[in-house]
Order: structure tokens, then C-alpha cells, then sequence
């Protein structure tokens, strides 16, 4: 009786670990999940997000976690960008979220956007609170997409912008992603 109890408490702990790695693969989002939001959210054809997420997904891989918001940006060699979003990962609530940073460099006008980002290696919400470094090269008329990959202590942050406005320039910038508002750019 006692040998049967643990012949079968053993096949069932090696039946658990067998299934682990579906379940760390349950906390990344798919392409097409991805992609579905993605054409939601910017309410364009899935045809269209496909091609954006599909580049992303070919550099990056699988994210565990999204944002998705709306920011203002505008600058005259000096810039300022604001904006605010919801934190998407699986198995959580959403998180409201925040972003700004200044930008200098040959850049002029300014951009209303909506804002959807892939978070890579965030594993815990903290991670991502922190600033991320990056240079940008846009051209904003009427609409547009872009995207680019910003990297800060193991997290990557790959932000896709489709944008109302005049903004043309390349600049060198940071986000900073915060759980509260701040006006203060720096």
C-alpha cells in the first residue's frame, strides 16, 4: 500500500514538472494576439499591424507584457514628450502607467500619438520603472507608424507610434515609465 502511494505521488510530481515549460510559455503574448491588439488599439486593418508586430517579433521574439496609451510630444531642437497607458500582462490586471522624457537634437513640430509598446524580459511590474535611453529618427504628416527598440537593465521596450501632427527630425531621447504622474521632464 505505502509503495503504491508513492509510485503514484511520484508520477504525479513528474507529470507537474513535465507540463512547467507551457506554463512559463502561458506568460508570453503570441503574434497573433499581439497582432490583434495591436490592429484594435490603432484601429487599423490587421493586415497593416501584422507588418509591424511581424519585424518586432522577428528581432525580439515573444513579449510578456504590452502598453497601450495615447502622448503628446513637440519640440523645436528641444523636446518634450508625455503620456499615459495601461501595463497588459497575462495573468494580471491591467496597471495604469506613465511615461515622459525630454529629447534634443535636429527636430522640429510636434505630434499627438497613440502609443503601443512590447515589453520584453519586464518579469516583474518594478522593472519597468526606470529610464530607457534612446535616439529617434521621425516624419510625422497627417499619420504614420513607427517603431524602435529602447533597452535599460535587461528590459527592452520596442514602441510603436501611429501619429496625427508635423514632427520631422532625428533626436537623441529617454523615457521615463513611472506608476504615478509627474510633470517634471528629467
Amino acid at each position: 500500500m505505502r509503495f503504491s502511494t508513492m509510485l503514484t505521488g511520484a508520477v504525479a510530481a513528474l507529470a507537474l514538472f513535465a507540463t512547467a515549460p507551457a506554463f512559463a510559455d502561458d506568460d508570453t503574448f503570441t503574434n497573433n494576439e499581439i497582432t490583434k491588439a495591436t490592429s484594435d488599439f490603432f484601429g487599423i486593418t490587421t493586415e497593416a499591424a501584422a507588418k509591424a508586430v511581424q519585424r518586432v517579433f522577428r528581432d525580439q521574439g515573444q513579449p510578456d507584457a504590452y502598453i497601450k496609451g495615447d502622448e503628446g510630444s513637440g519640440a523645436v531642437v528641444v523636446g518634450l514628450r508625455y503620456g499615459e497607458g495601461w501595463l497588459v500582462r497575462k495573468h494580471f490586471d491591467p496597471v495604469k502607467v506613465y511615461w515622459k522624457g525630454p529629447s534634443v537634437g535636429f527636430d522640429l513640430g510636434g505630434n499627438a500619438s497613440k502609443f503601443f509598446a512590447l515589453v520584453y524580459n519586464l518579469k516583474n511590474e518594478k522593472r519597468l520603472y526606470q529610464r530607457f535611453p534612446g535616439v529617434e529618427g521621425s516624419y510625422y504628416f497627417i499619420a504614420g507608424i513607427g517603431v524602435n527598440y529602447l533597452r535599460s537593465g535587461g528590459v527592452t521596450v520596442a514602441p510603436m507610434r501611429t501619429g496625427l501632427g508635423l514632427r520631422a527630425g532625428v533626436n537623441a531621447h529617454y523615457l521615463v515609465f513611472s506608476n504615478r504622474r509627474d510633470w517634471f521632464p528629467f
